[in-house]
């Protein structure tokens, strides 16, 4: 995986950004308006400077990441990425249609993934004509420093689409269970 693609730009979506992002991920950051993709920036940019400011992080290393980082709300942006995280609003329906959405766009390789812990991925992935690469993948607050991540099948989820998202995770950095 190369390109990353979070949606939804509130504090988790911005850690998950980050995290890829340190890893030397290019990620595009999607929400739904200038002001909350602004706002998740914001996020990325203020645990940065923190970590500079303690001398966990080369301030070279904050640009780098930054740099990697795209900011965009056409979710037309995302269409070539190899993974999407979807970290939006908990509610089925609107996650129905963004990956029904995302479906249409995106390229036949592409990855779905959902960061929520309650939601079923069996349902989400029923809105996609992909479900065997739809699966959960759950960060934990705050995603930068979190190093466990959850993995959770849908009843369709190919075996081939859980160990690219395992894989993922340890390529991040993460310890996935």
């Amino acid at each position: 995986m190369q390109k990353i693609g979070v949606l939804g730009a509130g504090t988790m979506g911005a850690g998950i950004a980050q995290t890829f992002a340190a890893a030397g991920l290019n990620v595009v950051l999607r929400d739904v308006s200038e002001d909350l993709v602004s706002g998740g920036l914001n996020i990325v940019k203020k645990n940065l400077d923190r970590q500079v400011a303690k001398g966990t992080l080369p301030e070279i290393e904050h640009q780098a990441i930054l740099g990697r980082i795209q900011a965009a709300t056409d979710l037309t942006a995302v269409a070539d990425c190899d993974l999407i995280v979807e970290a939006i609003i908990e509610s089925m329906d609107i996650k129905k249609i963004v990956f029904s959405e995302l479906d249409a766009i995106c390229k036949p390789a592409t990855l779905f993934v959902s960061n929520t812990s309650s939601l079923s991925i069996t349902e989400i992935a029923s809105a996609t004509n992909r479900p065997d690469q739809v699966m959960g993948m759950h960060f934990f607050n705050p995603a930068p420093v979190m190093k466990l991540v959850e993995l959770i099948r849908g009843i369709a989820t190919a075996q081939t689409t859980v160990d690219a998202v395992q894989a993922g995770a340890v390529q991040i950095g993460k310890q996935p269970v």
